[in-house]
């Protein structure tokens, strides 16, 4: 992949987190890779540890400081807006930016290790598709303008932070990551919300550690798969190789959750020095303040 000398600063390492919204204290849905700058393989963080929530936050400011890092959570940092003047359309004194919106989530849930399913459950209820009784799920979903431009290439369909039913729906893990969001304001950036100028040069950051939002299955097209998972050690290399990395030399076939960062990891690498992933044409200074973008795509 191309790379512009003149991109944003160079980081000296690429980490991946596959979240999760689920109750409880500690998920096994939760994985973390990283790599340094170069092409050695990514590799897991704390293999086998079942995480909770905060311990990854506290995991994040731990090692932020210690080398400029790029941060990847594999969740939507903020509903639509752009499409319809409101994340929650009817509300008194809706939050009107996405940083708003981050510490209303925070200020209502006391939910165990930073969860929010109380705020679809019983904040904000008629808003949230959980099944047939709601009505017709169509009516539910509305999605993001970089939603709109990741299902426009034709890999697949992003869902939307209206639907909460399913395995698909990401709703629940993307409103307890809003309160993760929310206890990084003035410690580690967030892009784009934290680079929100009047023009889109702006919205590139300077130096230091960030966090980004991204979307797995982005990094799996970008390697050349064509799938939405990958599941054995093959298909792993496979795609590292795609995305210009050594291979990894696992024991065992890994989870798709650790495929998934794995190859996330790797993947922000491959990108990050490419203006273009910071510049996306449809990203604005206005939806960065409220919707934000997912980084890979354009």
């Amino acid at each position: 992949m191309s790379r512009d000398p003149e991109a944003p600063p160079r980081f000296a390492r690429f980490a991946a987190i596959d979240w999760s919204g689920a109750k409880g204290r500690r998920h096994k849905g939760i994985a973390i890779a990283w790599c340094d700058a170069g092409e050695k393989a990514p590799r897991l963080v704390r293999p086998g540890h079942v995480w909770s929530r905060s311990e990854v936050l506290d995991w994040l400011l731990e090692t932020a400081g210690e080398a400029p890092t790029l941060y990847g959570f594999d969740f939507s940092y903020a509903p639509p807006i752009a499409e319809r003047g409101a994340y929650f359309p009817g509300e008194t004194a809706p939050p009107a930016d996405a940083k708003a919106l981050w510490a209303y989530v925070d200020r209502l849930c006391d939910d165990e290790d930073l969860g929010a399913a109380s705020f679809m459950e019983q904040h904000h209820r008629r808003h949230f598709y959980f099944g047939a009784a709601d009505g017709v799920k169509a009516n539910f979903l509305h999605h993001r303008v970089c939603e709109h431009a990741f299902n426009a290439t034709g890999g697949g369909k992003a869902s939307t932070l209206y639907d909460a039913v399913g395995a698909a729906q990401v709703a629940k893990a993307s409103y307890a990551g809003m309160r993760l969001l929310h206890r990084l304001e003035g410690r580690v950036p967030v892009w784009p919300f934290d680079f929100t100028g009047d023009a889109r040069t702006d919205l590139l950051p300077d130096a230091g550690s960030l966090v980004v939002e991204i979307y797995t299955r982005v990094f799996i097209r970008l390697a050349g798969l064509s799938g939405r998972k990958v599941r054995t050690r093959a298909d792993l290399n496979l795609a590292l190789r795609g995305l210009g990395s050594r291979p990894t030399r696992l024991a065992a076939d890994p989870s798709d959750h650790e495929t998934d960062v794995l190859i996330a990891a790797a993947g922000l690498r491959a990108i990050a020095g490419d203006r273009a992933y910071w510049q996306p044409p449809l990203l604005t200074p206005a939806l960065a303040r409220t919707e934000g973008w997912t980084f890979g795509v354009l």
